[in-house]
């Protein structure tokens, strides 16, 4: 929808997003910064990227808000473990073995379709088959996922990931012990040269930094919390991986360990913390591992006191 305005003499002065916040009702300013940034408005025809803007007597204003199409894919009755929402945005705890979205081979049974099923409205910057996904959580890692319910959400969620804003912190059972208690992990990730499935660290990949602090040490593993300063594909994996301390139970990083069995890779979402976009108020969300990860620590708790 295509918003059109002459500025009035008494509103010259007035900055480009308190402008547009007073005359587009069910916007809220937040939202309308998020639309310039995003270069969805003009000033006398010209893209203006900047909220602070200031418009003159006759200036011609406009504001594109796309529509937000329904997204592609089928609704399904998926009971969904929702930690928090409101109108701009939910938390949702991702179960270990469900795939985020759509993809070849995995036409349902994803998260984005118990979402379509669940009736929540989804932003659509990602794509007809991945509505609402800011950002992702391989198949097997359960835990926490941040969704946007619109594009102005969405647009402000991408600017806090790249700029940081947005603290993510997971439990990793790792395989062998971590020689140091605590550290960063910084190696550039990219497509394996020869794996093209697979990630690691190489020359030309993007910058990925890791922050760990050990929790507990077992026999033969390391309980660390991870602390992700970047967001690449794979990257806890291949960063251990890298230091020769796998994630438990990780066949496409790892090696396969005798006389363990593993559901999947020993990797949990654990906290989320923001300041909310548009409520401006920290939202802090944590989710404890499925039991399955649970039932393994508290073996090897056992095996450790004999």
């Amino acid at each position: 929808m295509r918003h059109n305005f002459s500025v009035a003499a008494e509103f010259s002065g007035w900055r480009l997003d308190k402008f547009l916040a007073n005359f587009i009702s069910g916007c809220s300013r937040s939202e309308i910064q998020a639309y310039i940034a995003a270069g969805q408005a003009q000033v006398n025809g010209a893209v203006s990227t900047k909220k602070g803007h200031v418009l003159a007597t006759g200036d011609a204003v406009e504001l594109e808000i796309a529509e937000t199409k329904a997204p592609a894919g089928a609704s399904e009755d998926i009971p969904l473990d929702i930690r928090y929402e409101d109108q701009w945005l939910l938390v949702v705890n991702k179960p270990a073995g469900m795939v985020v979205h759509p993809a070849p081979g995995h036409a349902g049974g994803t998260l984005v379709n118990g979402l379509l099923g669940y009736g929540a409205g989804l932003s659509d910057l990602g794509g007809a088959f991945r509505p609402g996904i800011v950002h992702r959580l391989d198949k097997d890692t359960s835990g926490l996922l941040i969704v946007a319910k619109n594009n102005a959400c969405h647009l402000r969620l991408a600017e806090m990931l790249k700029a940081r804003e947005i603290e993510r912190i997971y439990l990793a059972l790792l395989s062998g012990k971590l020689p140091q208690t605590h550290g960063r992990i910084s190696g550039p990730i990219g497509r394996h040269p020869r794996q093209r499935t697979s990630m690691a660290i190489v020359e030309s990949g993007k910058p990925a930094v890791t922050d760990f602090r050990v929790l507990r040490y077992y026999r033969r593993h390391t309980l660390v919390e991870v602390k992700l300063q970047t967001g690449r594909t794979h990257q806890i994996r291949v960063h251990f991986a890298h230091m020769g301390r796998p994630v438990a139970g990780d066949l496409v990083y790892g090696r396969r360990e005798r006389g363990e069995k593993y559901t999947g890779h020993m990797l949990h979402a654990r906290t989320l913390r923001f300041m909310h976009p548009f409520l401006g108020r920290e939202i802090s969300v944590t989710a404890e591992p499925p039991r399955e990860f649970l039932d393994l620590l508290r073996k090897l708790n056992s095996d450790l006191a004999q």
